[in-house]
């Protein structure tokens, strides 16, 4: 019965038998037993599979959820590879990247602040923080990183963001609309959360990034950051960050980094 490690995360209140139904409703129609065994030391769900279509099911997990590499044999320089910050290092000027790489040791991916600075500030001396606030990015958000040296010796892996990552930036930009990003709760509990507070027509959609990350996108117009309080009664052990256009637009004026039009 193989031992499965997917690229989702669990967090603080997750319940292994809460992500059963998830895993039986994605598999539906092959001849498998599936069930959540547990998580990694850094919320890795893992999963064990067992029955006629196990290889069948394992390649649409990885195509549907993906796999983690677990084996940094597995990761390779120039390859695309997702990953979940884990930390926003303001004194060593750069983020840290959760790449699910766990054995025999955890390896994360670097992103110093100078490649963050080029790809999202146009080079400008801007703190790492700031970054961060304008963009929306937070801890344990999935994140998309392109691999640009592998140090195996001194256990090291340098990386930007990708081009897909970035695109996606440019193309929240470009909306106009503000995001509220939601980690750690399904969609089941989001939806629930704005048809209790009666926040329907705030809301355009919500996209999944994740598992259990989503981004609920507001009608222009809507301010993320006024549905914190009301959906965070809800929604408590969830953690929220915004990216809104308009901060963006106003803190660089004319000299955007990139163009939206």
């Amino acid at each position: 019965m193989p031992t499965l490690t997917l690229f989702a995360k669990a967090h603080g209140h997750f319940r292994p038998d809460r992500f059963d139904n998830s895993l039986k409703n994605t598999l539906e129609g092959l001849r498998v037993e599936a069930k959540t065994c547990g998580a990694t030391e850094r919320g890795w769900i893992q999963v064990s599979i067992s029955g006629e279509d196990t290889n069948v099911a394992s390649n649409y997990l990885d195509q549907k959820i993906g796999l983690c590499p677990v084996y940094l044999e597995n990761i390779h320089r120039f390859s695309t590879v997702r990953g979940r910050i884990m930390s926003l290092n303001e004194e060593g000027n750069e983020i840290q990247v959760d790449i699910g790489v766990f054995s025999p040791r955890i390896y994360d991916a670097k992103i110093p602040l100078s490649s963050l600075r080029g790809q999202l500030a146009d080079g400008r001396s801007i703190p790492l923080k700031k970054i961060a606030d304008l963009f929306g990015l937070c801890k344990e958000l999935p994140f998309t990183i392109k691999i640009d040296a592998i140090d195996m010796e001194n256990a090291l892996v340098e990386a930007e963001i990708a081009e897909t990552q970035r695109k996606q930036y440019i193309e929240w930009t470009k909306s106009l609309l503000d995001r509220l990003i939601v980690i750690g709760s399904s969609l089941w509990e989001i939806e629930s959360a704005i048809e209790t507070t009666g926040l329907e027509r705030d809301v355009v959609n919500i996209e999944p990034l994740g598992g259990f990350e989503f981004v609920v996108v507001c009608k222009l117009g809507t301010d993320a950051v006024g549905l914190i309080p009301k959906i965070g009664k809800i929604l408590r052990n969830a953690s929220f960050v915004v990216n809104s256009p308009r901060r963006i637009l106003s803190f660089f004026g004319d000299d955007l980094p990139f163009p939206i039009s």
